[in-house]
């Protein structure tokens, strides 16, 4: 039966359900979700995205929904491409896995190539849509958890036969391109046996059954060529103290974290460690808090040299932080790593993963980024979803274009922001009673309290002085 057929057949059979469910609820979920036995559809052939064409760069003033109107790969801005600044990402999570379910809606949205079934098959179909997706769309990375690919086995064998499958595919469908994992990452939240924590659980079994699954995710990630390796602690902390010994599970999970540093060196990945901060949800407390505490983690386990952090805009928001908040503090630590791209919604105190589409904010991100030299071998993942009312295909491309967009018009306001300086100038100046010499003894850590107390009685009472935040307001909505 030919594709097209096929779909016909089960698009009519979809509208004889709904119409004979009459306006039920159910009747309605039944014509969005269409479940066919999956033994009777065909292999998918073809494209995946007939309709779309390769994305291509058109300019600002483009009124084309499928073209970039600032994301232009090639141009070179501060002696890099855009490209090469951005290193943008797509999540398989988000993209070819998303349903549109939330914690209080069944799915709204299924992918024409979709069967309804967890198989191999449809893993491996998912695989090459999500391929063909990255070409269009001319990104060159992007991001999976192990069990988003390939289907959990029975067993942890056959769970790691199935992720070796899906790897084998993987790996073929990258021959001849640029396109690369920016990074891989073990599941380790989802499966009940995490319901207690991974490396924070309070049950050896499933320490060791975490432990085994990322290595596994670890060197298949190695094997595709991936730049990083994520450490998302989902489950990584506690609903009550009354039932916790929080010693034991943080010093659990630094014995965790050195054991993967240890094995990454002995398979020879060079990719770098990161852990990705997030105060709660699903716990009522995760130990990786925000970026201060974890940094705080890394050093108390001697972890500094090894791992640095994917800082997510949505997670900052959760923790009280803006996102630029949580980049700086990660990068004045040096250990800036990589930046999951998305944000939250105000009105709304969970993690909704919406794309980042506000400009104002992604030039602040843009202008962390380049006092950073840049993020390689991380980038930008975007761990965004479409929204739950959004279900055609294209909506797909048209939310990575208006995300993509937005960092790329962030990138050249900061820039020029960056190479005029005029912002610069204005907190420089602001510091500038530090330029003298006992600034310097002060900075230096050699100014003991009777010197400075010398001083006070010789300045007196201290002028009072303006902090301008008004006048560096105007300054950045100048180059937005």
């Amino acid at each position: 039966m030919a594709i097209k057929s096929w779909i016909l057949v089960c698009v009519l059979g979809c509208l004889w359900f709904t119409v004979a469910a009459g306006s039920s609820e159910d009747g309605l979920i039944a014509d969005m979700t269409c479940r066919v036995d999956a033994s009777q559809k065909p292999v998918w052939e073809g494209e995946f995205f007939p309709n779309i064409s390769n994305i291509k760069y058109e300019g600002p003033s483009s009124r084309n929904p499928l073209a970039y109107r600032w994301y232009n790969a090639e141009e070179v801005i501060l002696g890099k491409k855009m490209k090469d600044w951005l290193r943008f990402s797509v999540a398989f999570w988000h993209s070819f896995r998303g349903d549109g379910g939330d914690p209080f809606g069944s799915p709204t949205r299924r992918w024409p190539w979709e069967d309804g079934t967890d198989s191999l098959e449809m893993a491996k179909t998912r695989m090459r849509a999500n391929f063909e997706f990255l070409r269009k769309l001319g990104v060159e990375y992007w991001c999976f958890h192990d069990r988003d690919i390939a289907p959990e086995g029975a067993t942890l064998q056959e769970s790691n036969k199935n992720l070796d499958e899906l790897v084998a595919l993987a790996k073929k469908l990258q021959e001849g391109t640029n396109i690369r994992p920016l990074w891989g990452t073990a599941q380790l939240f989802k499966h009940p046996r995490y319901m207690h924590g991974a490396a924070t659980s309070p049950d050896v079994k499933v320490f060791a059954y975490a432990a085994a699954q990322v290595k596994k995710t670890m060197e298949v990630t190695h094997e595709l060529g991936g730049g990083n390796y994520v450490f998302w602690g989902g489950r990584e902390g506690y609903q009550s103290l009354l039932n916790t010994d929080m010693k034991k599970e943080l010093d659990h999970m630094g014995s965790f974290l050195k054991a993967a540093a240890a094995w990454k060196k002995k398979i020879g990945f060079e990719g770098m460690l990161l852990i990705e901060p997030k105060p709660q949800e699903p716990m009522k407390h995760q130990y990786d808090w925000d970026a201060a505490t974890t940094i705080s983690f890394l050093q108390k386990y001697g972890l500094l040299g090894d791992f640095k952090l994917n800082i997510e805009c949505n997670h900052a928001t959760l923790a009280g932080h803006s996102c630029v908040h949580e980049l700086e503090v990660a990068r004045i630590n040096g250990v800036l790593g990589n930046i999951d791209a998305n944000t939250g919604d105000a009105q709304i105190g969970w993690d909704t993963d919406q794309f980042l589409t506000n400009v104002e904010e992604a030039t602040l991100i843009m202008l962390s980024v380049i006092k950073n030299g840049g993020l390689a071998p991380g980038g930008f993942n975007f761990d965004a979803k479409l929204r739950r009312e959004s279900v055609d295909v294209e909506d797909l491309f048209i939310a990575h274009i208006l995300g993509m967009d937005a960092l790329a018009r962030g990138l050249v306001n900061a820039a020029k922001l960056y190479e005029d300086g005029v912002l610069t100038d204005l907190v420089t100046a602001r510091y500038a009673s530090f330029d003298s010499e006992i600034g310097a003894q002060i900075e230096a850590g050699t100014a003991d309290f009777e010197t400075l107390e010398k001083y006070a009685f010789q300045w007196g009472e201290p002028a009072i002085t303006s902090g301008k935040q008004e006048l560096a307001e105007m300054i950045l909505h100048s180059y937005t």
